[in-house]
């Protein structure tokens, strides 16, 4: 994963993978069409890319009151949803590189099929975590994200996510 030293540039107009792609999704996590979710921006971390491995994505979240463990850290459920979202935009970016929209019938090209969440140290309450998440398997079918959540230079929770093509049922 990047360092969390390196500085992303990025203009200050330039709308986030979740606005610019999905726009009214009311998700609870990244849903821009959702007044009472957490509002999850990410945004493209460069375009070097090597094979099937992505571009990485980038995001910064700060945790509200309510996201207390009851111990004073970040919420574990809260953490699952930052890390399954953000790994969404880098599929969801992935995928429209690669020419993949959303099939008939779908909100949108991939649903998450799983997450495989590790909590390796306390994450704070109280301050700005960021997230940075990398596609390091795609094919149409089927897509794995490697995600973290990193605050003061070390990591405090990872993530495999995998991401199924949404064929929606008639």
């Amino acid at each position: 994963m990047p360092d969390t030293d390196v500085d992303i540039a990025r203009a200050d107009d330039a709308l986030s993978i979740q606005e610019r792609l999905y726009p009214n999704l009311p998700c609870f996590g990244c849903g821009q069409g959702n007044p009472k979710g957490l509002q999850l921006k990410s945004y493209p971390l460069g375009d070097d890319r090597d094979g099937d491995r992505g571009a990485g994505v980038t995001a910064a979240f700060t945790p509200w009151p309510e996201h207390d463990n009851g111990l004073g850290y970040l919420n574990g459920g809260i953490i699952g949803t930052v890390l399954d979202c953000h790994s969404a935009a880098a599929v969801m970016l992935e995928a429209e590189r690669r020419g993949w929209p959303p099939l008939p019938g779908a909100d949108l090209s991939y649903v998450t099929a799983g997450l495989d969440v590790r909590y390796l140290r306390p994450a704070p309450l109280h301050d700005e975590v960021e997230l940075f998440a990398t596609v390091t398997e795609s094919d149409e079918p089927q897509m794995t994200v490697s995600v973290e959540l990193h605050f003061d230079g070390k990591v405090r929770a990872q993530a495999t996510a995998v991401w199924k093509r949404w064929r929606p049922r008639t």
